[in-house]
């Protein structure tokens, strides 16, 4: 008895929680009712129907149909049960089932209102379906007999797969192609169609069906199997391979209910129900990794997938890539080299590289617990120790590659590595092996990456400055550079402090000198101008060299011109050049009490060169905006590292800082690439981006800086800037660009809404920050145009009060933007008219407002006033009960052209007095007031001196 009891509470405190609208917590209790009554329990059936409801409010539509289908089990027949199953359906657009439902729920409860419009308006839905399913199955049917049709010309053809991949990405369409058998007709066509453009629109309609149909995705895996997108992603052409990627991406967003955009979650829900679909298409791209037969794009591309799924915020499968032994798959990937080729050798990029160390960084992220990064190091050591005891020399150069590739990814694994014994030295070793080139690139490589932290650029140092300063004399122009690099990066090693220079005086700039020569003399293959670049990206830490590199046009074009091809092996040394060049590196700050310190302790402290002053730092940025420095970073954001998301963020953030290159930003397609960047990666990479974007939208009209879409999917990162850990000058920009995106419609003043933004931005109406306050009353003012925001202002709260306190405000902006917010409520809502009377001191208000010094108060003030006059008699009378009436006489009369809007304003609220009979209509002038005398005598006093003068 006391189990059912405990049952029965939970499901009251689940309708209570329903009544408040708590959703989450109300299904929460009825879980709890269901787990605790059993299957036993009377009120059963009860418990499913309600958090059936819940569901329904969640827009978890699924999950509703589910509890509907257990609750009539348990009481068929149940009206409640149906007509939750029937809105459960519609959500689900299974408009024919949804209709059935309402049916039969109307037949056990005919008297049912709401049943009856259900069913009037499924009935419409389903009879509108009936024929539109007629005529696109008409037309689909067209398509197919033309598209694989190979005695057709190839324009028709080409026409009709087109048409084919548009009309399969409606519902209907997209089930009559399914029930079709479409997927093993494109099977047997891809396997002899020649026509690119044919083959490209076949694989995206197979996307387009499988989109958001957990039923056709499953039918498609059924009928061609995962082998299939292995085989169409093996392809030497990029976009082939981007469009089965992109296909078995929508096979993973169906079943996890995630979608293609940036900051999309799964579906918990979802992911459980299909965990076993997810892990073995996962399973399966993760074994097709070291595949040596297929070819590197697609290498490249499953890679990406695999990056893109495994994090915690995706499908959360990094732990099970370790148990599945992955790390030795993407170890063997980072140890291959494009010139080392041998009879097992994988086909591989210039970008594979790195690619697979981004995604071995990306599951040590995800190694959340000791014996989580416990089993990471193991498989790592056991791969090395696996390759060390071979003894030929294959063995070696690969561990020593694949070493380097730890250090570019998982950065304190691949510390841990070389500071294993003999590892150090095995590296020196080899890179003092004079008759083997291949060697000795790979060990300078391994040097570079090691010598990351300081202590590992002392050991380096000491014992391989003199191996690097001897390589650099080799006849072979890949070790000459690699071993330049070298020498760049530990002549970096002071970073930003100017008194520190490991190396002589002079010799920062030869070495930088150097890999100029490198990067812009003609003939150099790319391979050597990339390390060339590296080598820069160490050396522009000292501000002597940034200032000769600036106004060395040819070198930063030939920078710019690395990045075209999309390698991502380019993107740190270039991304690091162009960070360093704008200053855009963190930096510490220095409190002056701690420096005194400093000095009094004989502490070393860091200098700042006059070289990186403001000036300077300013200059740099225009040239490198002006030299199209944004074409460059948009093709080096596709990467999947979001610490390399985040040089480039900074660089984007230093270039829109001055304001006449964000319109060359805009341009080259840079508000496309920050957008992205600002809702996903680290948290300093998305602040850096937000910022960027807003300073973007400060500037720039925002229906030409984010069109269409890109407008909505803006606001969330700037509403992200308005948080108290944000610099004045972060919440600032980023309300000046809500301020610009809530006048563009009303599309956006509801996402805004929706994101909460009303509440965020009414915080900063009570900030001491004079320009916060300013910028957040003009944001205000623009989000009154939505007739939400006029509903809010009527709710019993302050909102109004406040308003009307700042229409007083010193500064003339806020008191500008208040008093026009004010008035745009007032004018449509008779509510928010009544409400200046809370304000205890109104009269006050509405005396600043009519002798106010300013024109634009003035006048927004007596609209307001007119407003609130055209509300209503009694409101009109309350305030011609004082002294209103004289001081609108006496503004009606004042002679100042500059007032002249106030002016007919303040004659309006007297004729609309007049028609409630409040006043009598006079024909002799009204006294002036005290209040306008002082006005008139400085006018007077202007008029003489112009006469005079």
């Amino acid at each position: 008895m006391e189990v059912i009891d405990e049952a029965l509470q939970h499901k009251e405190k689940g309708n209570e929680s329903f009544k408040l609208g708590d959703w989450e917590k109300a299904i929460s209790q009825y879980s709890q009712a269901i787990k605790i009554g059993g299957e036993n329990h009377k009120d059963l059936s009860v418990f499913y129907k309600n958090r059936a409801a819940c569901f329904l409010k969640t827009s978890e539509f699924a999950r509703a149909e589910r509890d509907c289908l257990t609750a009539l089990k348990l009481t068929p027949n149940d009206p409640k049960a149906l007509f939750r199953k029937a809105q459960a359906l519609e959500g689900l657009e299974k408009f024919e089932e949804a209709y059935k439902s309402a049916r039969d729920a109307w037949n056990t409860d005919p008297n049912n209102k709401a049943l009856q419009q259900m069913l009037e308006r499924l009935h419409g839905i389903v009879q509108e379906r009936v024929t539109q399913h007629n005529l696109t199955s008409n037309k689909v049917s067209q398509m197919v007999q033309l598209a694989f049709d190979f005695a057709q010309p190839s324009d028709k053809r080409v026409t009709a797969m087109n048409n084919i991949h548009v009309l399969a990405r409606e519902s209907v369409a997209a089930d009559i192609l399914f029930k079709d058998g479409i997927f093993n007709r494109i099977q047997r066509l891809l396997k002899v169609e020649k026509n690119n453009e044919i083959y490209l629109s076949a694989i995206r309609t197979v996307g387009e069906i499988c989109n958001k149909s957990v039923e056709r995705t499953q039918g498609v895996l059924k009928d061609v199997g995962i082998p299939w997108f292995l085989e169409i992603i093996d392809s030497s052409l990029e976009d082939r391979v981007n469009a089965a990627q992109h296909c078995m991406q929508t096979i993973l967003n169906t079943f996890s209910g995630m979608e293609n955009k940036v900051d999309s979650k799964p579906v918990k829900a979802l992911c459980d129900e299909h965990q076993k679909e997810i892990d073995t298409l996962l399973s399966c791209l993760l074994y097709s990794v070291t595949n040596p037969t297929i070819s590197g794009l697609a290498r490249d591309a499953i890679i990406q997938l695999i990056t893109r799924n495994i994090h915690h915020t995706a499908l959360s499968w990094a732990e099970r890539l370790v148990e599945l032994n992955g790390l030795w798959r993407l170890m063997e990937i980072c140890s291959e080299l494009e010139e080392y080729k041998y009879e097992s050798a994988m086909n591989i990029t210039s970008s594979s590289r790195t690619i697979a160390s981004v995604c071995l960084a990306r599951v040590y992220e995800n190694m959340y617990y000791d014996a989580a990064r416990e089993r990471f190091h193991a498989q790592i050591d056991e791969y090395v120790k696996d390759k060390l005891l071979s003894p030929d020399l294959e063995s070696k150069v690969r561990v020593t590659v694949a070493i380097t590739s730890l250090l570019l990814g998982p950065l304190d694994v691949g510390n841990t590595v070389v500071s294993r014994e003999g590892i150090l030295q095995m590296i020196l070793a080899m890179a003092s092996m004079e008759e083997d080139p291949l060697q000795q690139k790979v060990a300078c490589e391994c040097l570079i990456a090691a010598a990351s932290k300081k202590d590992k650029a002392k050991a380096i140092i000491s014992q391989g400055i003199d191996i690097l300063k001897k390589l650099y004399t080799s006849k072979n122009e890949g070790i000459r550079v690699r071993a330049l690099v070298g020498l760049c990066k530990l002549g970096s090693s002071g970073g930003l402090d100017a008194s520190i220079r490991p190396f002589a005086d002079g010799s920062t700039s030869k070495l930088a000198e150097a890999c100029r020569r490198f990067l812009v003399k003609p003939g150099k293959d790319r391979d050597i101008r990339k390390w060339a670049a590296e080598g820069l990206s160490y050396l522009t830490l000292d501000a002597e060299v940034k200032e000769k590199l600036i106004e060395d046009r040819p070198a930063i074009q030939a920078l710019i011109e690395l990045t075209k091809e999309g390698d991502q092996s380019v993107l740190y040394g270039v991304v690091t050049t162009f960070v360093n060049l704008c200053n855009a590196y963190e930096t510490q700050e220095i409190v002056p009490e701690m420096l005194e310190l400093a000095k009094f302790a004989k502490h070393h402290i860091p200098e700042e060169h006059e070289l990186d002053d403001p000036d300077f730092i300013s200059k740099r940025v225009v040239i490198l905006g002006n030299e199209g420095i944004t074409t460059a970073l948009v093709a080096l954001a596709k990467t999947d590292s979001d610490n390399s998301k985040e040089l480039i963020a900074r660089v984007f953030n230093a270039l829109c800082g001055q304001q006449e290159i964000r319109g060359k930003v805009v341009q080259h397609g840079g508000a496309k690439a920050l957008l992205p960047m600002a809702l996903q990666g680290t948290d300093k990479g998305k602040r850096q981006a937000a910022q960027a974007l807003s300073r973007i939208g400060i500037s720039i009209n925002p229906e030409v800086a984010f069109p269409g879409q890109r407008s909505l999917e803006i606001v969330r990162p700037l509403l992200n800037q308005l948080h108290q850990d944000f610099t004045a000058l972060e919440n600032f920009e980023a309300m000046l660009a809500l301020c610009n995106l809530a006048s563009q419609s009303e599309s956006v003043r509801q996402r805004i809404l929706n994101e909460q933004g009303l509440s965020r931005i009414e915080m900063y109406l009570m900030e001491d920050h004079l320009m916060l306050r300013r910028a957040a009353a003009q944001c205000i003012c623009n989000l009154t145009m939505s007739s939400d925001v006029v509903k809010a202002h009527e709710g019993s709260n302050d909102k109004i009060k406040f308003l009307a306190l700042l229409s007083e405000d010193e500064d003339e902006e806020t008191a500008v933007a208040a008093s026009g917010a004010l008035a745009i409520l007032t004018s449509t809502s008779d509510m928010c008219c009544k409400k200046i009377f809370d304000v205890q001191a109104w009269l006050e208000v509405v005396h600043t407002w009519i002798a106010n010094p300013s024109p634009q108060v003035q006048h927004r003030g007596v609209v307001t006033i007119l407003n609130m006059i055209n509300s209503g008699k009694e409101t009109a009378q309350k305030l011609f009960d004082t002294d209103v009436m004289e001081l609108l006489m006496g503004l009606s009369q004042l002679p100042d052209d500059s007032r002249a809007k106030a002016r007919e304003t303040a004659m309006q609220c007297l004729k609309a007095a007049e028609k409630y009979q409040l006043i009598e209509k006079s024909d002799e002038p009204a006294p002036i007031p005290d209040v306008f005398k002082e006005e008139e005598e400085r006018l007077r006093q202007e008029q003489l001196e112009e006469q005079y003068t």
